[in-house]
């Protein structure tokens, strides 16, 4: 048995040896990643690396056959690394063997060591900072993981990996990126130099079925009369913007707003990565390009929103408004384009205002605010506004209609508000709940143009 089997063996007793028992207490000081940094030993590396190398020499060109489908790829795959690991003639225990095949199979077919965080559905975002530090988000919580990539270079693959798929790119030259996974997951990665200590990759983890509107009752993060009068706004083709700090849920929101659009309307989704799921007969998704290499090419929100007024939209959905694409946005609204939906990076309802406000005044016009200020009241009607509690739950925190210019301010009106007086319960999580003000809204009279009529009782102060 050669030395690399010598090494093995002996690491695969160490390890059965020193596993804990059931009720072990843990070593000090994070014992997980302590016994992943055992457990990586160089001989499972080297193990790892030859056996590899012999798959990709063994397979070649038909790892990139176009004519395959994923199911034969990765029985052929398969198929190919349990003759390398048998003929390697290496005395392994099965859980090592199957962890080692399994390691190499995602580094081939998927992404490497978040393979299987990718495939976990209860994982909200994959946060890779480095080679060797994996952080997860799992129910509002962030928290180290164990797994690590073997080093920069492997990292590096596994990045140009995932952006190259949508004809994307990241080097020196361009080291960040935005892109997507084929499940609709949204990505962003940063290499050095601008990202000093080693490439950063954040994954926004997206279901592979959407969550749907009573998804979001039981979540908490509406109730379901909220969930009643916004089908009605959807329908009844109010312009609405969704806003919300950064992983507040906003694109989840959105994505659940959109599903209330008639089937037999033409929508067209405008996005920086393709991430809506809609279900409708007549979606068609557009999604914005970076420069190339030699900085030209792009095409922008923009760009895109300019060009969908010509092709007779019945509905726009925005992913994302960060620029001057809010004029054409605002522009779109006031021009018959009635029922569109964007998202905002906000603070709250008034603070929406104030970023359109601004994101118009970046296109460069030389508008007067009262102008931008009048175009925006008429232009919207309603602000969905969500957050992210401490307890890291989100919630919808108000559903605000947008209704006039009073001087040179724009009026808001509160329909449902949460309610933080509540307190929490004793695992700290919040018992605030979205209740009703009292308050009619002013647009009730234009969702009865559409044949969309709302039950009074919905705005009653009394139940939540």
């Amino acid at each position: 048995m050669s030395s690399l089997a010598d090494r093995l063996a002996a690491a695969s007793r160490d390890r059965a040896s020193n596993a804990p028992k059931k009720n072990d207490a843990l070593p000090e000081g994070g014992s997980r990643a302590g016994r992943a940094k055992r457990e990586d030993t160089d001989a499972f590396r080297e193990l790892k690396h030859t056996v590899h190398n012999r798959l990709l020499t063994q397979l070649g060109p038909k790892l990139y056959d176009a004519d395959l489908t994923q199911g034969e790829l990765e029985r052929m795959v398969r198929g190919a690394l349990q003759e390398a690991m048998q003929d390697e003639d290496i005395i392994l225990t099965p859980a090592d063997r199957t962890r080692i095949a399994q390691e190499i199979a995602d580094d081939i077919l998927g992404y490497g060591p978040i393979e299987p965080f990718l495939r976990d559905p209860d994982l909200t975002e994959v946060m890779v900072n480095g080679c060797d530090d994996i952080w997860i988000e799992r129910g509002g919580r962030l928290q180290r993981v164990e797994g690590r990539f073997s080093d920069e270079q492997h990292l590096r693959r596994t990045i140009d990996k995932i952006v190259s798929r949508i004809g994307r790119r990241v080097d020196e030259s361009s080291p960040m990126v935005d892109a997507r996974l084929p499940d609709g997951s949204r990505v962003n990665a940063v290499i050095p130099p601008l990202a000093i200590d080693g490439s950063l990759l954040t994954i926004r983890k997206f279901s592979a079925d959407p969550y749907q509107s009573d998804d979001l009752v039981a979540f908490g993060t509406y109730t379901q009369r909220t969930a009643e009068f916004l089908s009605a706004c959807v329908r009844g083709k109010l312009n609405i913007i969704v806003s919300g700090s950064t992983g507040a849920g906003k694109t989840t929101t959105l994505n659940v707003l959109s599903s209330f659009i008639p089937s037999d309307e033409r929508i067209i989704t405008i996005e920086d990565a393709a991430e809506l799921q809609l279900h409708q007969d007549h979606v068609l998704r557009l999604e914005s390009r970076p420069a190339n290499i030699e900085g030209r090419g792009a095409v922008d929100i923009r760009d895109l929103v300019k060009n969908s007024l010509r092709m007779r939209p019945d509905r726009i959905v925005v992913g994302e408004v960060r620029d001057a694409s809010a004029l054409d946005m605002l522009q779109a609204m006031n021009t018959g384009h009635d029922g569109s939906i964007c998202t905002v990076h906000s603070n709250g309802p008034r603070d929406t205002l104030a970023r359109v406000e601004t994101m118009v005044l970046m296109a460069g016009m030389d508008l007067p605010i009262k102008a931008i200020r009048e175009q925006t009241a008429s232009a919207v009607d309603l602000i969905v506004h969500q957050a992210r509690l401490r307890d890291g739950s989100r919630r919808i925190t108000h559903v605000t209609e947008v209704e006039r210019m009073e001087g040179d301010i724009i009026t808001l009106q509160d329909i449902f508000l949460f309610d933080h007086s509540m307190g929490h319960d004793e695992n700290g999580r919040s018992r605030g709940s979205l209740k009703a003000t009292g308050l009619r809204p002013k647009f009730l009279e234009k969702l009865s143009h559409h044949n969309v009529h709302v039950d009074p009782m919905i705005f009653a102060r009394d139940g939540g």
